[in-house]
């Protein structure tokens, strides 16, 4: 009989490791406790308009590691459309001043030197550190399984980042502004407010830019729902199994080994090995009740900065809005929407650029802000649907600032809060990508293997500061191919 392999959870992670265990022969099924798998990664419909929850770039889109993972788990194919946007982001202040971010890092310092010139050097200075950035690879093997080859054969590539990542490894994105002595108060207020408000990682800010200018970060048409369902189409191809509303409330253990999973409802479901793609802290201090915790998850989850909860304002526009920003980033202080005063404004994003997102000659837009956890915990019945409300009003009146007139022509709109995450995902506090990359972490990762505890391995974005779909998934391969090494079998990608 297969060995088999239960997968706790089906988002990106859980169904990237149940297409390569059911691709290496296991009986390989998945649990999720929502009604269709994706997890984070996924969208809804209303009156016919689609409103995404998750995508808005995905790295590996034209090479590298997470291209080959994208590749191997369908969600790049033959029939998959890539779009590389001009322009990153546009952000506007509470002047109406406009201040836009290039793709194109050529393209972006030519922009930068035009409305100052006065800062060439800093310019010049900032963009060549993240053309030298874009020599940066991620592993294809975990940690446990690269040789000493495996790090002899990056040092060539590496070499031209390591002066980069010793010099602003350990800065915060202010700290690196401030090392570059940017006089113009355009510049100084769009960085600043930016990225420099908050404890958010120079390399994270440098890395992203690096990516986009390669082309390796595009938007894949359709957004995020057809990208897990054609996971999950790859995954029941090989014979893998979802069993969807499937809440796992522990993980069982004989003799420091893992035999299985118990429900909510009681049942128990044996397994030779048990990966949890869940949430983090849930799975070790829940599913596992606390009795294997290092000192690194328990530092971790103590002391690192989860990403703010976030609010979603979706709307369906039943004209075309066209848009040269895909995101316009409205940075206009003393701001409130709802109970939630805006401490970094808010997004909204104009998905004229992809014809599934709304009938033709309409428009889907999604505004989103940050809010505070503690403002929603205890919010229900009669005052969470309120709060809703108001959220829809407030925000409805801040489209308005930017498209005057539109109010007229919406045809459909949704509110999805920080409980609507956690409730459909059981992400812990509603911090959708886990971890803020900062520089106490972002050079950093958890383990995925507990000491102590044989056949059990955890993957999913709660491992690397930043999150996101890329190291879930990355993560999701890697935890196969450690008990294919356990097994001492041929991984098979």
């Amino acid at each position: 009989m297969k060995e088999k392999v239960v997968i706790i959870g089906g988002g990106v992670a859980g169904l990237s490791a149940g297409i390569y265990a059911a691709k290496n022969g296991f009986d390989t099924e998945i649990l999720e406790m929502h009604s269709v798998a994706g997890g984070q990664c996924t969208a809804w419909e209303r009156n016919r308009f689609r409103f995404d929850y998750c995508l808005h770039w995905l790295v590996g889109t034209s090479k590298g590691a997470f291209h080959d993972i994208w590749k191997e788990t369908n969600v790049l194919n033959d029939r998959t459309e890539i779009i590389d946007h001009e322009i990153h982001s546009q952000i506007i202040d509470g002047k109406g001043n406009t201040f836009i971010i290039y793709a194109d890092i050529d393209r972006w310092e030519q922009y930068l030197l035009g409305i100052a010139p006065e800062d060439e050097v800093p310019i010049r200075r900032m963009c060549k550190t993240m053309r030298k950035s874009a020599f940066l690879e991620p592993f294809a093997l975990p940690p446990e399984l690269r040789s000493p080859l495996d790090y002899i054969r990056i040092m060539p590539k590496f070499f031209p980042l390591f002066r980069v990542v010793r010099k602003y490894g350990r800065l915060t994105c202010r700290e690196y502004f401030d090392r570059l002595h940017f006089k113009s108060p355009r510049i100084r207020s769009a960085l600043y407010t930016m990225y420099g408000e908050r404890n958010f990682s120079a390399m994270a800010f440098i890395f992203m830019l690096a990516w986009f200018n390669q082309k390796n970060a595009g938007y894949i048409k359709g957004g995020s729902y057809p990208l897990a369902q054609r996971m999950v189409e790859r995954f029941t191809s090989l014979g893998g199994a979802i069993s969807y509303r499937k809440r796992v409330e522990k993980i069982t253990v004989e003799n420091c080994m893992v035999r299985g999973v118990v429900l909510a409802d009681g049942t128990s479901i044996a397994a030779d090995y048990v990966i949890s793609a869940a949430d983090g802290y849930s799975t070790i201090y829940g599913m596992l009740g606390g009795k294997y915790v290092t000192k690194a998850f328990d530092h971790a989850h103590k002391n690192w900065e989860l990403f703010p909860p976030l609010v979603q304002v979706s709307f369906g526009i039943g004209r075309e809005v066209l848009s040269e920003a895909p995101i316009v980033l409205n940075f206009t202080k003393g701001m409130s929407i709802g109970s939630t005063r805006l401490e970094f404004g808010y997004s909204l994003m104009n998905y004229s650029y992809d014809s599934t997102m709304a009938p033709e000659g309409k428009t889907t837009m999604v505004m989103r802000f940050e809010t505070q956890w503690d403002l929603w915990k205890d919010l229900e019945g009669d005052a969470y649907r309120a709060e809703k409300d108001q959220i829809l009003k407030d925000a409805t009146v801040c489209l308005e600032t930017i498209y005057p007139g539109i109010s007229g022509f919406i045809e459909a709109t949704d509110v999805a809060t920080p409980k609507t995450d956690v409730r459909f995902t059981g992400v812990r506090n509603g911090a959708y990508e886990g971890f803020m990359p900062t520089r106490e972490n972002m050079m950093k990762s958890l383990k995925m293997q507990l000491p102590g505890l044989r056949n059990f391995y955890m993957a999913g974005q709660w491992l690397v500061p930043g999150g996101g779909l890329p190291p879930s998934a990355q993560t999701g391969k890697w935890a196969v191919q450690l008990i294919c090494r356990k097994k001492k079998q041929e991984f098979k990608s």
